[in-house]
């Protein structure tokens, strides 16, 4: 018996493994099939509250997994890229659109899930296209959806003669919050509601649970989903925090209605069952669509109501940014293009106190290694290359446009600025880069070169401020400091390298750590250069 224990439990969990892997490889081909461009559909059309669901439903059913797109959700909030509201149409879709997992698990077609595994590694391995390949990744996470569904089956059936499992479904059937607790806990040990819904459609194939029992355990599950978000939330933003707590209260509300109306809604199950000849794969499907897509059709007109309700039991001013672009209004390039080159400028000194708030993010990462400074940083960057885009959109537009002198030359260095602006955003990502680099390998750097580290990092950042000041209140004494400042750097880079040549050859560092400290080292220097321009722009515009 104790054998036929440990192959029940090996069998389970090796299904669990290649169930999961099968929904995350066929979610990354359908991914990459897209195009990746799924923040930008998130962050575009999700105008309103119904365009948010839609959204939801498109891009978890892009990704297979309704938690990566709330915890994708989550980080655009805290971005300040979606607002609350917006969130909570897309967290509502997400639900909806978990459901398709459970529709295709419906479709019965274990029997070939090898067969189909071998046509994905064939595609993947032997045919040298990437469209083919994509494919072969959906084609191959499909097949291994169904085998480790068929390996936690066949590790299921020896439960029916476990009397203590039978007096569990039991319980659950005459206690529905029992099962509610059950989904709920074991949803958040796996942490993938499709694959404990796949389990429950596995469990009431083979008969070992009732469908008055199962359908608490669904709701359940749909609660423990809410894990993902809610770790992804710790330690973000206000608006983060909140959208993961509409997560949870949204399927908690959809949960108690619906254990309410428990009776009612297992004998229109059990209706539907019986009316279209659904299986009992497919009978679960059902019951996890009907019941999301009804719980939003609830909630979607008290969105209002959600975003109010979080508001007060998380409290506090949000300190997020609006990486959006504020300034940028098209109906100033027809009407009265000296105040758009204006307002453009105004959206280009923001994104310039974004890479300042970059820089300092990135050396607060360098000096204590908190992970929260590095993904401050990456969102930073990331609203950088936004503004980028839009500004230099704008900027091309506005060059259609009748402009004096003066002002095609303000254009045009505005349009330099942009450059320089989004250089020094990609220069301190790879500095992120490198202090992730030194973490992993654990490469240690002398404290000696990490002070100089730390003053090149302050004169850099004092450099760009300096450079953004000059920018803004076109101050020629402000950009020959920059200039001036600037010859320190490169001063201060040549020096550096040549102390750590000569620890180098004393011996007191490694290869490994001299690589990221000059990496470091020159990554700033380059900043340096980026922030001379705008100084230099200046001073040819005062000339």
């Amino acid at each position: 018996m104790e054998l036929d224990v440990q192959q029940m439990i090996f069998q389970f969990l090796g299904g669990l493994g290649i169930f999961l892997y099968g929904i995350k490889t066929m979610g990354d081909g359908l991914q990459k099939s897209a195009g990746d461009r799924l923040r930008d559909l998130l962050d575009r059309f999700t105008t309103n509250p119904l365009m948010g669901v839609l959204a939801g439903i498109l891009v978890t059913i892009l990704i297979q997994s309704s938690s990566a797109t709330t915890v994708i959700t989550v980080g655009l909030v805290s971005a300040g890229f979606m607002t609350l509201r917006q969130a909570i149409g897309v967290i509502m879709g997400a639900n909806i659109g978990t459901t398709v997992t459970a529709f295709i698990i419906g479709i019965d077609v274990g029997e070939y899930a090898l067969p189909i595994l071998a046509v994905g590694a064939i595609l993947i391995f032997f045919i040298k296209n990437k469209k083919v390949n994509n494919f072969g990744q959906i084609l191959f996470g499909f097949g291994a959806l169904f085998y480790g569904l068929e390996l936690m089956s066949g590790g299921m059936k020896p439960l029916r003669s476990l009397e203590a499992f039978h007096d569990l479904t039991v319980s659950m059937s005459s206690n529905p919050i029992l099962g509610v607790v059950v989904g709920t806990v074991f949803t958040v040990i796996v942490q993938s509601s499709s694959a404990t819904i796949g389990i429950l459609q596995g469990l009431f194939a083979e008969d070992l649970i009732r469908l008055d029992a199962a359908l608490p355990v669904l709701f359940g599950d749909n609660i423990g989903t809410t894990i993902t978000a809610v770790l992804a939330a710790i330690g973000a933003s206000v608006a983060a925090r909140r959208a993961a707590a509409v997560h949870v209260i949204f399927n908690i509300v959809g949960t108690t209605i619906f254990l309410i109306l428990l009776t009612p809604f297992t004998y229109l199950i059990e209706v539907l069952q019986s009316a279209l000849g659904l299986n009992p794969q497919m009978t679960i499907a059902f019951s996890h669509g009907i019941f999301n897509i009804s719980n939003t059709l609830i909630q979607l007109p008290f969105v209002a109501v959600l975003a109010y309700i979080v508001t007060k039991l998380i409290p506090g001013e949000d300190s997020v940014i609006e990486y959006k672009a504020k300034h940028l209004d098209p109906v100033f390039i027809q009407q009265s293009p000296s105040i758009a080159l204006g307002q453009a400028k105004e959206e280009v000194l923001r994104m310039g106190q974004f890479s300042v708030k970059g820089l300092e993010e990135t050396q607060d990462f360098l000096t204590n290694g908190h992970q929260k400074h590095s993904d401050n940083a990456y969102q930073l960057e990331e609203a950088i290359n936004n503004l980028d885009r839009k500004i230099t959109d704008y900027l091309v537009l506005l060059s259609t446009s009748s402009l004096s002198e003066h002002e095609s030359e303000e254009h045009t260095m505005l349009m330099d600025t942009v450059r320089d602006i989004e250089r020094i955003g990609d220069h301190f990502e790879n500095i992120i880069e490198l202090i992730e680099f030194k973490k992993a390998n654990k490469v240690s750097i002398t404290d000696k070169a990490m002070n100089d580290l730390q003053e090149m990092f302050g004169l850099t950042i004092s450099t760009v401020k300096e450079a953004l000041q000059a920018l803004d209140h076109k101050d020629k004494d402000a950009a020959i400091d920059v200039v001036k400042k600037e010859e320190q750097i490169d001063q201060m880079e040549r020096k550096l390298r040549k102390q750590h040549i000569q620890r180098l050859n004393e011996g007191l560092c490694t290869g490994q750590s001299g690589i990221v400290y000059v990496d470091i080292v020159s990554n700033l220097e380059r900043i340096g250069d980026h922030a001379v321009n705008i100084a230099e722009a200046i001073l040819g515009e005062a000339k």
